[in-house]
């Protein structure tokens, strides 16, 4: 399988640079991978497609302001991206980040003139392996910025700390929002457990592996940066307990997706699993755990659109992406949805 087979012509024009004005406006194509019908909706018209005992599951991480300005010995400016939380012995290596700018092993990179700094200890497939003098979360809270998607072509502003974090945003640790859930409000959710629909969180903290490009045509020979996860046995029961009773599990993004399928077997024991997904999905994969999927318009030759295509079937997804072009829809973190049932 080829990364040309999932390209398509996505114009500038089409890629929300800001979110809506007010959250929970945006619109839904509801798609049904079955039949390739497609409905166009609201976003909070999504509580229509469940039923009481249904299970929505949600990625309860939160996002940090992960986007540092330095500059090395001789002055010159060095952007990092610092990497996102991993719950395992992973993360306890040090601080790793991408970055803009030239860098050397051995370097140290200043952050303005305070106590902040960075030495690089190693670089490795273009990620830095840092070691970090001063207080990492003090210097998020000072001197971070969010890390909004560099197509925005644009500098965070005040209404991106506030709307490129989800409103049930709970544990720190993501260097990227799941940007399915930017769209969901507490008014959804009370209608939601209103309807008897069972609202499950899990941790994914979402890092580079979200945003990093493909560099092989063949996908097979493509390996996905791992993303730390954590569910707990009381979630994992709850979608235990909906499969085994013939309710629809529904994931709340890719995010989501990941964990829950990387983790299927533990899943289907109700047991807590922590880990690092490291799952590539693509046409061909046989899902274990979601039964619908709720999801953005994702940019062409992302692992995020062929997990989306795996789920729908190609040939019904790039037809509703066409419909959705031509309907005048938003696409990508800030844009509109969709409900793949």
């Amino acid at each position: 399988m080829n990364l040309e087979d999932f390209s398509y012509d996505l114009k500038e024009t089409q890629i929300a640079k800001f979110p809506p004005k007010i959250r929970g406006e945006s619109r839904l194509l509801v798609l049904n991978k079955t039949t390739g019908k497609i409905v166009h909706q609201k976003y909070p018209d999504f509580i229509n497609y469940l039923n009481a005992g249904d299970v929505l599951v949600i990625n309860d991480t939160k996002v940090i302001k992960s986007r540092v300005m330095t500059h090395n010995e001789n002055n010159k400016p060095v952007e990092l991206l610092l990497l996102e939380k991993h719950f395992t012995a992973i993360g306890s290596k040090g601080i790793k980040a991408i970055h803009k700018g030239r860098v050397r092993k051995s370097d140290v990179l200043y952050v303005d003139n305070s106590k902040f700094r960075f030495k690089v200890k190693e670089i490795e497939e273009g990620i830095l392996n840092l070691e970090f003098a001063g207080n990492l979360d003090d210097l998020i809270s000072t001197k971070g910025e969010v890390p909004i998607p560099p197509y925005l072509k644009r500098t965070a502003t005040d209404i991106d700390t506030e709307r490129y974090q989800t409103v049930f945003a709970l544990n720190p640790g993501s260097v990227a929002a799941p940007t399915a859930s930017l769209n969901f409000t507490p008014q959804l959710q009370a209608k939601l457990l209103e309807k008897g629909v069972q609202i499950v969180a899990i941790t994914l903290h979402v890092g580079y592996g979200t945003f990093s490009p493909i560099r092989v045509e063949k996908l097979e020979e493509h390996k996905m940066h791992a993303e730390s996860y954590l569910i707990t046995a009381a979630s994992a029961k709850k979608i235990m307990q909906a499969k085994s009773s013939g309710k629809k599990v529904v994931a709340l993004g890719t995010t989501v997706t990941r964990a829950l399928e990387h983790a299927a077997e533990h899943i289907l024991r109700g047991e807590e699993i922590t880990a690092e997904a490291d799952i590539f999905i693509y046409p061909g994969y046989k899902f274990k755990i979601i039964d619908n999927l709720i999801t953005n318009f994702h940019a062409p030759k992302t692992t995020v659109l062929m997990l989306t295509a795996a789920f729908a079937g190609w040939d019904k997804l790039i037809n509703a992406y066409n419909q959705a072009q031509i309907a005048d829809y938003s696409f990508l973190s800030y844009g509109d949805s969709m409900l793949i049932n």
